[in-house]
C-alpha cells in the first residue's frame, strides 16, 4: 500500500523526471562524439583547426572572426563639441540619396538628322515612356526637334566622332547617377520591358560588355564585339574604367564601323570582349529579313527576341510594336489566370475556407466602412446622363471622359457575356437601364450594369431578357511620377496681409512665429501688409490703428537683434488677395519663396519644411487645406477643452472652401500674372473677383497641389466677410464660417439641449 502510495505521488513528476535524464544522457552522448576518440586538433594563430598533413585553401582566411570588422554592425556615439556653436544639421529629404543609391537605367539613341523625323519619333513613341531617362545623340541638329524628345547635337556626322562624343558626355553627365547604359540605334526595335527585367538580374558588380556577339572582320577569332544595330549594354563600373582610355581610342584605332571601334577600345585596354549570356541571362537577338512581316513570324527565335534589327520605316517599327505588345499582354493574361488558380487552390487551406475568397480572384476585398460615415456611395447614371454632379446638381450630361468610360464599360460586359456564352448564345444590347458606379480606394472602380439584351442561339431563335452584371476595373501599377528635387534649405518668405479686424489675433501669431522659427533658427522671414480703409488712412498721422502691432514688432526687433520685420501698407476699401500679392510681388526677388498665411495661421517648423517640398519653381504650386478647430462653445458646452495627443484633429474640420493660405514662387507668379495682365488689359475690377488660386488655375501651366495639411491648425474665429468682394468669394467666406461652427452631431446636441432648456 505504502508503495502503491509513493507511485501515485510520484506520477505527476515522472514526465519531468524522464525528460531531464533524457537530455542529460544525449548531452554526454554528443560531447562525446564532438571529443572523438583520437587526438586533439591544434588551433593555428588564426583560430583555425589545423589538421596534420592537410594543406589548409586559401579560402580558409576568410573565417568569421578575422578579416570581417566592416561587417560586423558598430555604434557611433553622437558627440557634439560644447565649445562649438550650434549649427542645424541639413539632411537629404530621400534616403536613397543619402545612402549613394543609383538609378538603374539610362538608354541612349544614336540618330542622325536624317532619321531623326521618322525612325527616332517611331523609337521615341514605342519605348520612351517605359524609361525614366532616355536621350537621343546626333550629329548635326534639324530645324525642328520633335516634341518630347531630348536631343544632343555634337555637331559632326562622322560616326567614330558621333560614339566617341556620345560615350564622353555620358560619363560626364550620367556616370556617377545610373548603374546600366543600354546603346542602341533607331533603326532597333527593342522590347523595353524585357531589357529592364534583364538588368534586374545582372549583379552591378561586375564589367559588363552584352549584348550580340559578333567577330572581327580578319582580326582574333577569340575577341568579339557587339554589333550596334542590336543595342548592347554596358554597367557604370565599366564605364568609368573606360572613359580615361577614350581619347587614345580616338587617336589610335581606326575603324569604319563605330561599334567595333568601341568593341576594339573595350578589348585593348580593358580586356573585356563582348558576350551574349551573363550570369544565366541570354541577350537574344533576331534579324529581319528585308520586306519581312512580323505577323507572320513563327520563329521561336523570334518571339524571345529582345532587339530586332534591321527596321527600315516607321510602320515597319510600329508594327513590331504592335505584335510583341500582344504577345506580352497574352503572357501577362495566362499569368493572371495561372495566379487565379493557384490562389483558388490555396484558398481551401486557409481556415476560413472557400468563403474568404474574394470577387474577382486576386483583387483586393471590397471596402467595409466602420460606421455610417464611411459608407461609399453609388453614383447613378444612364447612357445619357450622369445624376451625380461636380457642380452639386441633380442631373447633368453624360460627357467627356464619363461618357467614355460608360461606353467602355458596357462594351466589356457585352465582351464578357459573349465570351461566356458562345456559340450556344450572343448577345447585343438595346438599352442600358440603370447603372451605377463608385470608386473604392482600395480596389478601384466598381461597376453595376442593368442591362437590356438581345440574345440570339445557334438556330437564330431570339430573345430579349434582363441582366445585371457587375464589373471592377483594378488600380493598375502605382507609378512613381519624376519630379524635379528640392531641399528643405530654401528660404520662406511669409506674407501676412492684417485688416482692423485682425488686430485681436495678431497677438497670437507672433508669438508662434517667434516660438517655431526665430528660436529655431529656421530660415523664414515675415513680411506684414497692413491694409488701411481710406478712413483710417486720413487719420493715420492723429490715430494708427496698427500702432500696437508695429510696438510689438518692434519688441521682437529688440529682442532678435538680427531678425528686421518689414511692413508695407496699403490703402484699399476692398483687399483684393492679387492686388496686394502685386504689391509684395515687385518688392522681392524673382526666386523668392512665398507662404501667404492668414493671421489664424500658427507657424510651425514641420509645415514650413512641407511648404519648401511641395512647392518647386517652374512646375509646382501649394495650396494647403488648413484644419479648423469648431467653436468650443458648441463642441465643449462649458466642459475642460480636451488637450492629450489622441483627440488631436478630431473636433474640426479641413476647411476646403478656403483658399487663403499658398505656397508659390515669386517668378511663378509674374508668369502667370503677366499672362492674367494681357487677358484682362485693363480691367481692374475683374481682379476684385480673382484670388491667387485662380491666377495659377487659368494663367499658369504648372501643377496646382492642393492637399489637407495637419501640421496647419488654425482655432476657431468668426471671420468677417467683405460684402464688396465678388459673389463666389463672400458665398465661401460664409460657408466657412458656417461648417466651421461645429460638426452635425455637436449642432444637434446643441439644439437638443436648447429646446429642453425652453420646454422647462
Amino acid at each position: 500500500m505504502r508503495l502503491a502510495a509513493l507511485l501515485a505521488a510520484l506520477r505527476p513528476a515522472l514526465p519531468l523526471v524522464l525528460g531531464l535524464s533524457l537530455g542529460c544522457s544525449l548531452s554526454l552522448l554528443r560531447a562525446s562524439w564532438s571529443q572523438g576518440g583520437g587526438e586533439e586538433l591544434c588551433l593555428g594563430a588564426a583560430g583555425r583547426a589545423e589538421l596534420p598533413g592537410v594543406a589548409q585553401p586559401e579560402a580558409a582566411e576568410a573565417w568569421p572572426g578575422q578579416g570581417h570588422e566592416d561587417f560586423r554592425p558598430r555604434i557611433v556615439p553622437y558627440y557634439r563639441d560644447p565649445n562649438k556653436p550650434y549649427k542645424k544639421v541639413l539632411r537629404t529629404r530621400y534616403i536613397q540619396t543619402e545612402l549613394g543609391f543609383h538609378e538603374r537605367l539610362f538608354v541612349a539613341v544614336l540618330t542622325s538628322r536624317a532619321t531623326l523625323n521618322t525612325l527616332a519619333v517611331a523609337v521615341n513613341k514605342t519605348i520612351a515612356h517605359h524609361f525614366s531617362r532616355l536621350l537621343y545623340f546626333t550629329g548635326l541638329r534639324s530645324a525642328k526637334v520633335p516634341h518630347g524628345m531630348v536631343l544632343v547635337a555634337h555637331g559632326d556626322e562622322r560616326p567614330i566622332w558621333l560614339m566617341y562624343e556620345t560615350m564622353y558626355y555620358i560619363h560626364q553627365h550620367f556616370g556617377s547617377d545610373y548603374d546600366w547604359f543600354y546603346i542602341m540605334q533607331d533603326d532597333t526595335y527593342a522590347q523595353a520591358e524585357q531589357v529592364k527585367a534583364l538588368v534586374t538580374h545582372l549583379s552591378i558588380n561586375q564589367d559588363v560588355y552584352l549584348g550580340r556577339a559578333e567577330e572581327f572582320i580578319g582580326g582574333d577569332e577569340q575577341a568579339r564585339y557587339c554589333h550596334g544595330g542590336f543595342g548592347y549594354l554596358l554597367s557604370r563600373s565599366l564605364l568609368l574604367k573606360l572613359h580615361p582610355h577614350l581619347d587614345s581610342c580616338r587617336n589610335e584605332i581606326l575603324s569604319v564601323r563605330p561599334d567595333e571601334w568601341l568593341g576594339r577600345c573595350i578589348i585593348d585596354f580593358l580586356g573585356i570582349a563582348c558576350v551574349s549570356q551573363l550570369q544565366g541571362q541570354h541577350y537574344r537577338t533576331y534579324e529581319l529579313a528585308k520586306n519581312a512581316d512580323p505577323e507572320k513570324e513563327e520563329e521561336e527565335e523570334f518571339q524571345a527576341a529582345i532587339a530586332v534589327h534591321p527596321v527600315s520605316d516607321m510602320t515597319l517599327m510600329y508594327r513590331l510594336h504592335k505584335h510583341f505588345s500582344r504577345i506580352q499582354l497574352e503572357r501577362a493574361y495566362q499569368e493572371i489566370q495561372e495566379l487565379q488558380m493557384q490562389i483558388r487552390n490555396l484558398t481551401s487551406l486557409t481556415p476560413a475556407g472557400e468563403a474568404s475568397l474574394t470577387w474577382p480572384v486576386g483583387i483586393n476585398s471590397p471596402f467595409l466602412p466602420k460606421s455610417r460615415f464611411e459608407v461609399i456611395s453609388w453614383d447613378y447614371f444612364t447612357e445619357q446622363h450622369l445624376f451625380s454632379c461636380l457642380d452639386g446638381s441633380p442631373k447633368c450630361e453624360l460627357s467627356g471622359a464619363s461618357k467614355a468610360d460608360v461606353s467602355d464599360i458596357i462594351e466589356s460586359a457585352l465582351e464578357q457575356l459573349n465570351s461566356r456564352y458562345q456559340p450556344l448564345l450572343r448577345f447585343s444590347k438595346r438599352q442600358l437601364l440603370n447603372g451605377y458606379r463608385r470608386f473604392d480606394p482600395t480596389r478601384g472602380m466598381e461597376y453595376t450594369l442593368d442591362l437590356l439584351l438581345e440574345a440570339v442561339t445557334q438556330k437564330g431563335h431570339s430573345h430579349v431578357l434582363v441582366k445585371r452584371v457587375s464589373l471592377v476595373r483594378p488600380l493598375s501599377k502605382v507609378e512613381i511620377i519624376p519630379m524635379p528635387y528640392v531641399t528643405e534649405a530654401t528660404r520662406v518668405q511669409l506674407v501676412l496681409p492684417l485688416t482692423v479686424q485682425d488686430l485681436d489675433f495678431v497677438s497670437n501669431f507672433l508669438d508662434m512665429y517667434a516660438m517655431n522659427t526665430l528660436d529655431t533658427h529656421d530660415n523664414a522671414l515675415l513680411t506684414l501688409l497692413f491694409i488701411y480703409h481710406p478712413y483710417d488712412a486720413q487719420r493715420v498721422s492723429q490715430v494708427d490703428v496698427f500702432a500696437g502691432v508695429k510696438a510689438m514688432i518692434g519688441e521682437l526687433e529688440k529682442r532678435y537683434t538680427e531678425v528686421k520685420i518689414p511692413w508695407i501698407s496699403v490703402k484699399t476699401e476692398v483687399p483684393s488677395q492679387v492686388k496686394l500679392m502685386d504689391i509684395v510681388s515687385k518688392k522681392h526677388p524673382v526666386d523668392t519663396l512665398f507662404f501667404l498665411a492668414s493671421v489664424w495661421t500658427e507657424i510651425n517648423m514641420e509645415f514650413l519644411n512641407r511648404c519648401r517640398m511641395n512647392t518647386i519653381s517652374n512646375w509646382q504650386v501649394f495650396f494647403p487645406v488648413h484644419f479648423q478647430e469648431f467653436n468650443p462653445a458648441l463642441v465643449y458646452r462649458g466642459e475642460q477643452t480636451a488637450s492629450s495627443s489622441t483627440d488631436f484633429l478630431r473636433d474640426g474640420h479641413f476647411d476646403r472652401h478656403s483658399f487663403a493660405e499658398a505656397c508659390f514662387y515669386n517668378s511663378d507668379y509674374m508668369t502667370a500674372r503677366t499672362k492674367l495682365a494681357a487677358d484682362i488689359l485693363d480691367r481692374d475690377e475683374v481682379l476684385e473677383s480673382m484670388e491667387v488660386f485662380d491666377v495659377f488655375l487659368h494663367y499658369s501651366g504648372l501643377h496646382l497641389f492642393r492637399a489637407v495639411e495637419p501640421g496647419l491648425v488654425q482655432k476657431y474665429a468668426l471671420r468677417s466677410c467683405n460684402p464688396r468682394l465678388s459673389e463666389e468669394l463672400y458665398h465661401r467666406c460664409v460657408l466657412s464660417n458656417l461648417e466651421g461652427l461645429a460638426s452635425r452631431s455637436h449642432l444637434a446636441m446643441a439644439l437638443f439641449e436648447q429646446e429642453q432648456a425652453n420646454s422647462t
